[in-house]
């Protein structure tokens, strides 16, 4: 078994949320650098706040959906009979479901 918890499948599947992290950290370090709001440091520390916390919860969305993404992976590898390969398995379907 692997050391690493995310094989490169699992990787690219969670790669969609790498964009949306990508643009909350910009608007981080911009708001950061540049205030475009009044300098109330109530507003500041809500705007922060907001975005930040969407951050790292997508973050650890992100996370979990990939530990489970590996997890059934690996249940499901167990369950394909031998002799079988993944592709075998898709094409074949449901045993006993007839087609139309």
């Amino acid at each position: 078994m692997s050391d690493r918890i995310f094989d490169r499948e699992t990787l690219l599947d969670l790669s969609v949320n790498a964009i949306p992290l990508a643009i909350l950290l910009c608007f981080v370090l911009l708001f950061a650098i540049v205030s475009p709001f009044p300098a109330d440091s109530f507003v500041l520390v809500v705007q922060m706040a907001i975005v930040t916390i969407i951050g790292v919860a997508l973050f650890v969305l992100t996370y979990y959906s990939g530990k489970v993404i590996s997890r059934d992976e690996e249940a499901m590898d167990e369950y394909i009979p031998a002799g079988y390969s993944e592709a075998d398995a898709e094409v074949s379907g449901v045993p006993g479901e007839e087609s139309e």
